[in-house]
């Protein structure tokens, strides 16, 4: 005995194959940045009186942990919520990127622990920490027998303007453990 499914029912189940693929599709670019997204993004840092400072357009994009504190405070709240292709601009406050100019971090050094090439104010070198990373200090003084560094970051002190382009947001990876029994079963 043959049998064999009415038209209808065939009807229907098109209909909610086909209007499943369209909801599928459609949540693919429904993603918003939240805490633990990993984020991609195209962006240009200016100054306030916007002079570019760094730019990655045409670059490999920067590439983030939304939440983890990889980036500047201020940026990173502005951040949250945008989807793929959302364009912002946002500006950061001394406060929320590199801080106020600090007057404790000025030291004077012996002027023959500079080389002789770097004895001009404004000139930058780089020192290392106790972990061995290297970062930029910046000639500010330069006085008989000494040398005052500036140890701030070089944008402290600075209102920052970020042009920003969200391209790529992946939900944050679930760890799942498997629970084992005693004995490893």
């Amino acid at each position: 005995m043959k049998t064999t499914m009415p038209l209808s029912i065939l009807v229907v189940l098109g209909v909610l194959l086909f209007t499943s693929n369209i909801y599928a599709q459609a949540g693919k670019g429904d993603e918003v940045i939240k805490n633990g997204s990993m984020v991609s993004l195209e962006y240009t840092l200016s100054d306030e009186k916007g002079k570019v400072i760094e730019s990655n357009k045409d670059k490999e994009p920067m590439s983030y942990t939304q939440g983890q504190g990889q980036i500047i405070p201020g940026l990173e709240k502005e951040l949250m919520g945008m989807k793929v292709g959302g364009t912002k601009n946002v500006r950061v406050k001394p406060e929320d990127a590199y801080g106020p100019v600090d007057p404790k971090a000025y030291r004077e050094i012996p002027r023959d622990n500079v080389p002789a090439e770097a004895l001009k104010v404004g000139a930058t070198l780089v020192a290392k920490n106790p972990q061995g990373q290297g970062f930029p200090v910046r000639v500010h003084e330069i006085k008989e027998k000494t040398v005052v560094m500036d140890f701030n970051h070089p944008l402290a002190g600075k209102t920052l303007s970020f042009d920003v382009k969200v391209l790529d947001i992946k939900a944050q990876e679930t760890k799942t453990s498997e629970t084992k029994s005693p004995g490893g079963k």
